[in-house]
């Protein structure tokens, strides 16, 4: 009975932590919450009061209340996680307040997952933007963080260097971001610029990764990867054909969370899957429905150590 006592406080308390997250981080009114969440608007003026009473509201959300959710255990113990994450974003209205939202707790789980000393590898895309936005600034010492895919421009994110910069610096940390583009017209040009000295330096760095920090793309037509010509519709078809269910790093996995020797496979400057898996912390960032098998195929590949997904994806995941 005591240890069903605890869990429910656990749960209380990952609940009272997204209330603040979305009223003191998202601003939004005590109302919207309400309408949000399913309860009165009196409810969550009481939830407030405890998130400051009890010290989960200061100056920052602590992660770790986020972590101790009933989901959270259950991924944790489904997945064999070190941690996992869960944003409520259960009635909201476009992928853009999920994303925001997932972000928040996400920039949270960046934090606790890094440690003074450690050599931190970013990837790019929406998501990770958005995390870099929603960075607090930390004291870390002696973290260096690496740029994990070459550089690329879309109408949706900036440059990928901007990201590694971004947590780099809200770490304290120093940058070393990868001086070459995510992929190349040839694979003998991509071949001829992984044996130059700064980018076969910048890539080896990425073999011995502490924390890896990325998220997911789904496979279909509005995918990131096409968006930021990375790939091309028919790639992405044939890559459909042959089994893909997400994309790693600008790399397409399968079912089972492996790489597939597909184009742009052979023209990409990126972290290989077999280094990203060999990291010792590997923290995925993701939300939406799209992305639910993208998930899965990351965890079935041991490419998560630590996961940050939004209440229905982790519904999802657990086949609930």
């Amino acid at each position: 009975m005591a240890r069903n006592d605890q869990n429910r406080q656990k749960d209380k308390d990952a609940q009272l932590a997204n209330v603040a997250l979305l009223y003191y981080g998202e601003g939004l009114t005590q109302s919207e919450i309400a309408k949000r969440i399913g309860v009165s608007r009196p409810t969550v003026v009481n939830m407030l009061k405890d998130c400051r009473d009890r010290g989960i509201v200061e100056i920052r959300v602590g992660g770790d209340v986020l972590s101790g959710s009933n989901l959270s255990r259950q991924l944790c113990e489904r997945f064999g996680l070190q941690d996992a994450y869960v944003a409520q974003v259960s009635g909201s209205k476009s992928r853009a307040d999920m994303l925001t939202q997932v972000a928040r707790v996400g920039a949270m789980a960046v934090g606790d997952v890094v440690r003074s000393g450690d050599l931190v590898g970013v990837a790019w895309g929406e998501t990770i933007k958005a995390v870099s936005l929603a960075m607090p600034q930390c004291e870390f010492q002696d973290v260096t963080v690496c740029q994990m895919i070459g550089s690329m421009v879309s109408d949706r994110v900036p440059t990928s260097e901007d990201c590694s910069i971004r947590i780099a610096n809200s770490l304290n940390g120093e940058c070393y971001t990868l001086h070459a583009p995510a992929v190349l017209s040839t694979a003998e040009l991509a071949h001829q610029l992984r044996q130059e000295p700064t980018i076969a330096a910048q890539l080896k760095r990425l073999q011995n990764l502490d924390v890896a920090v990325f998220s997911v793309g789904n496979t279909e037509m509005d995918t990131h990867l096409v968006a930021a010509g990375i790939a091309d519709e028919m790639e992405l078809l044939a890559a459909l054909r042959s089994g893909a269910k997400g994309i790693v790093c600008g790399r397409y996995v399968s079912f089972a969370g492996r790489g597939m020797d597909l184009p742009p496979e052979d023209r990409l400057i990126a972290i290989e899957l077999e280094h990203l898996r060999q990291a010792h912390r590997k923290l995925l960032i993701a939300t939406g429905a799209d992305r639910v098998d993208a998930v899965r195929a990351a965890l079935a590949g041991d490419l998560v150590t630590h996961l940050c997904v939004d209440d229905a994806m982790a519904e999802a995941l657990l086949g609930q």
